[in-house]
C-alpha cells in the first residue's frame, strides 16, 4: 500500500512508520518537526520505501500533491499536553483542527482508500463508568482534549457526508520507547525514567492509587493497521489495553523511592478503555502486557538521559495554571 502517516517523526507515528515499513508498505512521513524528531526513524536510514517531507499540515498546497493515488491517510500530527494547552489555546486549535482539516480534505479530493483519525481518550474528561464505552458522554476538561475531540467529529461528518472511509481510534495513556523526552510537564513515564537515571524520588501525584489504561506503542500500530486493513467505516473505536494500572504499581516495577504532590483537579481516577467494540468488530486485541511493557522500557532507559529532572518545585512552577484554570 502507500501510505500517508501525518506526525510520522513522533512517538508513536514512528512506531507507526516502521510497522508499515516492516509490513513492505511505502511510506510518506508529513511532519513540521516542532515535536517529532528524525531521530525516531534512524533505524529506518536509507530505506527506499521512507520519504520524509518536512511540512506544517496547514500547509495545503505543499502537501495536497503528496497524497495523490496513497491508499491510507494516518493522520497524528497534534500538539499535545494539558497545560501548554491551557495556555494557548489559538495554537492548539489550528494545529490539532485546522491541521486535521487540511489533511481531510487532501485525503478527501485524492480519494483516499481509508483515512485514520487518532483522537484522544480525554475526551471522555471523568467518565461515569469504568470501563468507559465509546458511547460514553463527551467532557473535554481542557483544550487539548477539545481540538482532538473537534477533529473527531469533523472526520465523521464527512465519513457521513461525503462518504469518505474514516475511522478513528481513541488512544488510551500509550507508552513505549521514543517517548517526548523534552518541552512541557508531560506523560508519566518519561517523568519517572528521567527521575530513576538522576537518582531522584519519583514524584506521584495523590496517592498514587489513581490507575491508568497504559497501552504499549506497537499495540497501537496494530491497532491502526489492522483497521486500515478492515472493510469497516465511519466507525469510532477505543484502543487500550483491557485493563487499568495504578501508579503504585507502576513505581513498585520501576524500582525507586516516592514523594507525593497535591491531586490536581480535573484529573480522573482512573482510565480505562472498553475494548469490546474493537474486539468485535476488527478482532484487535492488545498484546504487551504491562509487565513486559515496563520492562522494555527500563531496558531502553539511556534513552531518557538527557530529559529534563522533574522535581516538586518545578513541576509546581509548570502545572500553575492548570490549578488557576481547571478547578
Amino acid at each position: 500500500m502507500r501510505t500517508i502517516v501525518s506526525g510520522g517523526c513522533g512517538f508513536i507515528g514512528s512506531h507507526l512508520v516502521d510497522r508499515l515499513l516492516d509490513d513492505g508498505h511505502s511510506v510518506t512521513v508529513i511532519d513540521d518537526l516542532s515535536t517529532g524528531r528524525l531521530e525516531n526513524l534512524i533505524s529506518q536510514k536509507g530505506n527506499p520505501g521512507l520519504h520524509i517531507v518536512e511540512a506544517d499540515c496547514n500547509d495545503y498546497d505543499l502537501i495536497r500533491p503528496l497524497l495523490e493515488g496513497v491508499d491510507w491517510v494516518f493522520h497524528l500530527a497534534a500538539l499535545a499536553d494539558i497545560v501548554p494547552s491551557v495556555q494557548m489555546p489559538e495554537k492548539y486549535f489550528k494545529a490539532n483542527v485546522d491541521g486535521m482539516f487540511s489533511v481531510l480534505r487532501a485525503s478527501r479530493e485524492a480519494n483516499a482508500g481509508k483515512f485514520l483519525y487518532a483522537a484522544s481518550s480525554s475526551c471522555y474528561g471523568i467518565p461515569d463508568f469504568y470501563p468507559t464505552r465509546e458511547d460514553a458522554e463527551i467532557r473535554p476538561m481542557y483544550p487539548y482534549a477539545l481540538t482532538k475531540n473537534i477533529g473527531e467529529q469533523v472526520a465523521m461528518h464527512w465519513a457521513k457526508v461525503y462518504k469518505l472511509p474514516v475511522i478513528s481510534l481513541r488512544l488510551f495513556n500509550i507508552y513505549g520507547p521514543r517517548s517526548r523526552t523534552s518541552g512541557a510537564y508531560g506523560a508519566v513515564f518519561g517523568v519517572f525514567l528521567a527521575q530513576k537515571l538522576a537518582g531522584k524520588p519519583f514524584t506521584v501525584v495523590g496517592d498514587g492509587t489513581q490507575t491508568r489504561d497504559f497501552t504499549y506503542v506497537t499495540d497501537v500500530a496494530d491497532a491502526f493497521i489492522t483497521a486500515a486493513k478492515s472493510d469497516i467505516k465511519a466507525e469510532i473505536f477505543n484502543v487500550g489495553s483491557g485493563n487499568t494500572y495504578s501508579i503504585n504499581l507502576l513505581t513498585e516495577l520501576l524500582g525507586g523511592s516516592v514523594i507525593h504532590l497535591p491531586k490536581r483537579p480535573g484529573e480522573p481516577d482512573c482510565t480505562h478503555a472498553d475494548t469490546a467494540r474493537i474486539e468485535k468488530m476488527l478482532n484487535w486485541h492488545a498484546g504487551v502486557p504491562f509487565e513486559q511493557g515496563v520492562k522494555k522500557m527500563l531496558e531502553n532507559i539511556g534513552y531518557w538521559r538527557k530529559a529534563p529532572v522533574w522535581t516538586p518545585e518545578s513541576i509546581s512552577d509548570a502545572t500553575a495554571d492548570w490549578f488557576k484554570y481547571l478547578e
